[in-house]
């Protein structure tokens, strides 16, 4: 059995065995698992302290993990162009789960946003589902309208006008960080189905003026960026998450101090099991761990890139977009979580994927694992093209 394309027996009704992506799910799988023992490591004391339970964090996770699992599984049943023949109820989905947590009553509020829906057991932070349903539509817009959007500005415009009404509701609540993920992402999947380049930057630039004229418009951002620049000037305000977690990537050195042995996460670095989460790693497992996590995201963005290559070779082309814009969300965000724990980027609020404490991005990142996964199956068992382009485009 190769790993390459692992092949798995499955009832007679299934048209052929499943045809599984060993590297994909492998890499995915040791992220995951990998990542319940940091959280377990950076979580203890702070479930101790709060919940009596030490374990309180990593239980939730693990049986977000589950759920994650489960439904992901269930895609891998669910054909490609069931998932494109529904692109457009998933735009209103995206959108109702947007409108819905603002209403008031609906929408729960902690630390001042309001993010997340209760659903009978945890909360549903909706930029994610909400993340994952706007590229499903975007992917299946693409190919509907793909002469359009490289030769009028109305098809790129369409998108957009849905797009920029997704990102003011997540502005609203307000999720800055989510807004950037999903504009990025979106960007991604455009560009690589060939919008026209000035189309493309003009909306690029708009959307970085606006982003930057809100910084500087809302006081909490704009302390949040100087904190950034200069995290001495207030070491116990706005540059205290900042330089608490700078210290714990110092202590870790070439090796680290060991698994378990973070000191800055008792109590010195705020948010050590969600946002903070690779400086407690970076503590307990030095440099050489740093880089072994950073190479294994870096792989899982190439596994990702192969089957985005793979699908638009055989015009399979609302795989591929779909594809790119899984691949660009879990990098750039992983980037993004990264660069904020350094010191390279200003705080952001954003989870480090497969890793931090978070069971709704946990969910729906596994959830993704499972689609790519499927498309992968589609690929080896019938690349026959399904929703080819009229004439050429920009390739993956």
């Amino acid at each position: 059995m190769s790993l390459q394309s692992a092949t798995f027996p499955f009832p007679a009704y299934l048209k052929s065995p499943l045809q599984i992506n060993g590297p994909l799910l492998t890499i995915s799988l040791v992220l995951l698992l990998g990542g319940m023992v940091v959280l377990a490591s950076a979580s203890v004391s702070v479930s101790d302290r709060n919940f009596g339970d030490p374990f309180f964090y990593v239980e939730r996770q693990a049986l977000a993990a589950l759920i994650g699992l489960s439904i992901g599984g269930m895609c891998l049943f669910i054909p490609m162009r069931v998932w494109q023949s529904l692109s457009l109820l998933f735009a209103l989905i995206a959108l109702a789960l947007l409108v819905l947590v603002l209403l008031p009553g609906i929408g729960t509020s902690v630390n001042g946003s309001t993010r997340w829906l209760r659903l009978g057991f945890m909360n549903v932070q909706v930029s994610e589902p909400a993340r994952l349903c706007m590229m499903i539509y975007l992917a299946g817009y693409l190919v509907r309208r793909n002469r359009s959007l490289r030769e009028e500005f109305t098809g790129f415009l369409r998108p957009m006008i849905l797009l920029t009404f997704a990102c003011l509701l997540l502005l609203v609540e307000p999720d800055f960080g989510a807004t950037i993920v999903l504009l990025a992402t979106s960007l991604a999947m455009l560009f690589v189905a060939g919008a026209r380049i000035r189309d493309f930057a003009l909306f690029f630039v708009g959307a970085v003026i606006a982003m930057a004229l809100l910084a500087i418009a809302s006081p909490y951002r704009m302390k949040r960026l100087t904190g950034f620049l200069d995290p001495w000037a207030d070491p116990l305000d706005s540059g205290f998450q900042l330089i608490q977690s700078l210290i714990a990537i110092g202590r870790g050195e070439w090796f680290g101090v060991g698994l378990g042995s973070s000191v800055q996460k008792l109590f010195y670095l705020p948010e050590a099991h969600t946002d903070f989460v690779f400086a407690v790693f970076a503590e307990e497992f030095g440099l050489v761990g740093c880089v072994v996590l950073i190479s294994l995201f870096l792989a899982l963005l190439w596994r990702i890139i192969l089957v985005a290559r793979h699908a638009a070779n055989v015009e399979r082309f609302f795989e591929a977009y779909l594809a790119v814009g899984i691949g660009t969300w879990l990098g750039f965000q992983a980037f993004i979580n990264i660069g904020v724990n350094m010191g390279l980027l200003p705080t952001k609020g954003l989870t480090l994927p497969l890793i931090s404490y978070g069971r709704s991005s946990l969910i729906v990142a596994l959830i993704s694992i499972g689609l790519l996964l499927r498309i992968h199956h589609e690929l080896v068992t019938d690349s026959q093209p399904l929703n080819r382009r009229r004439s050429g485009g920009r390739r993956i």
